[in-house]
C-alpha cells in the first residue's frame, strides 16, 4: 500500500512559482560546453539541450554528447510548459541530415538522439525528415545507435510507419502528463493520440527496437493519476519511462505547482518497476534523453 500524496492543482494556479531549490544549480566545465556549442554552430544545427533550456546542458556537452532538433527550431504548437520557440517554421532542410551525422563522427558518439519540433505544416508532418536523418546517420556511423523523440504526427500510422521502417533502435513519443492535466499544458496533442503512437509503434515495430516515453512531475498530478498511466503504459506494453521534473521556463508557461521530493521519486520508480518496465529513470534531473546510452545498454547488456 503507497501513500497518496495530495498534490492535485488548486482551482486557480499559484500567483507564482515557488522558489528553486538547491538541486537545480548545477555546474560545469564551460570550455566544453563552448566548444561543443561552437561545433553545433557551425554545422547550423540544434538541441534540445539548449533550446529547451534543459538543466543538464552543462553535463551532456561537457561530455560530448546532444540531442539534436530537427526541422528547424520554431514549433507549430504552443505547449504551455514548452521553452522551444513558437511561430512559422521554416522550409526543410534537406542537408540537414548530413549535418547530423557528420556532428555525430566529429563527436564521436555512439548513441544519439534525434528529435523535433511539431511541423503540422508539412504534408508528411516531418516523418521523412526522421527517415533521412536516419539512414545518414547509419550511413557514416554504422555502429552508432539511434534513439527518436517524436511528435505525436497527429496518431497517423503513415508516418509512423516510416519512422519505425527507418530502423531506430529506441522508438520515444512523450506522454509528458497524467490524463487529467493533458489539456491544460498540451497544445493540440492528447492523452488518447499519445497511447495510441506508443501502442501502434509497440505492435508493429521488430522486437529488438524499444518503446519508450516520459512524463513530467510538479503539474497537479495525484499518486493515483500517475500510478493510472504506468498502468495505461504497461497494458500496451511500453519498455521505458522517464519521470523527471517539471521547471516552468517563463512567467507565460503553465505555473509550476510543486517541487517534488525526491522521496516521491523513489517511490514512483518502486511502483514502476513492480509494473514491469525494463528500465526506469526518476529523478528531478532527468529528462527525455538524459543519459539515453546508458539507459540502453542497462537493458541490453541484462
Amino acid at each position: 500500500m503507497t501513500t497518496n500524496h495530495q498534490t492535485s492543482a488548486p482551482t486557480k494556479a499559484p500567483a507564482k512559482a515557488p522558489a528553486k531549490p538547491s538541486w537545480l544549480k548545477v555546474t560545469y566545465d564551460q570550455k566544453k560546453v563552448d566548444k561543443m556549442t561552437d561545433l553545433l554552430k557551425g554545422l547550423k544545427l540544434n538541441t534540445v539541450c539548449a533550446e529547451a533550456n534543459c538543466p543538464n546542458l552543462g553535463e551532456c556537452f561537457g561530455s560530448g554528447s546532444a540531442s539534436f532538433i530537427i526541422l528547424g527550431p520554431n514549433c507549430t504548437r504552443a505547449c504551455r510548459f514548452c521553452d522551444i520557440p513558437h511561430g512559422h517554421p521554416k522550409d526543410v532542410d534537406l542537408l540537414e541530415p548530413l549535418r547530423v551525422a557528420q556532428a555525430t563522427k566529429k563527436l564521436g558518439l555512439t548513441h544519439v538522439v534525434v528529435t523535433s519540433v511539431d511541423r503540422d505544416d508539412l504534408p508528411d508532418l516531418g516523418a521523412d525528415q526522421f527517415v533521412r536523418t536516419i539512414h545518414a546517420i547509419k550511413k557514416l556511423n554504422p555502429k552508432t545507435t539511434i534513439e527518436v523523440l517524436t511528435p505525436d504526427f497527429q496518431g497517423r500510422e503513415d508516418c509512423l510507419d516510416k519512422v519505425i521502417a527507418a530502423g531506430p533502435d529506441v522508438f520515444n513519443h512523450n506522454m509528458e502528463t497524467v490524463r487529467r492535466v493533458t489539456p491544460l499544458v498540451r497544445n493540440r496533442a492528447t492523452y488518447d493520440t499519445s497511447l495510441h503512437v506508443l501502442d501502434y509503434v509497440k505492435k508493429h515495430a521488430p522486437k529488438n527496437m524499444y518503446v519508450k516515453t516520459g512524463i513530467m512531475l510538479g503539474l497537479g498530478e495525484k499518486d493515483e493519476e500517475v500510478y493510472q498511466l504506468m498502468d495505461d503504459l504497461r497494458a500496451i506494453d511500453v519498455d521505458f519511462l522517464t519521470i523527471g521534473q517539471y521547471v516552468q521556463p517563463g512567467p507565460k508557461n503553465y505555473t509550476l505547482r510543486e517541487w517534488v521530493p525526491m522521496s516521491r521519486y523513489q517511490e514512483y520508480y518502486k511502483q514502476a518497476m513492480k509494473r514491469g518496465f525494463k528500465f526506469v529513470a526518476s529523478s528531478p534531473l532527468v529528462r527525455s534523453s538524459y543519459k539515453a546510452k546508458e539507459e540502453l545498454e542497462a537493458v541490453e547488456n541484462k
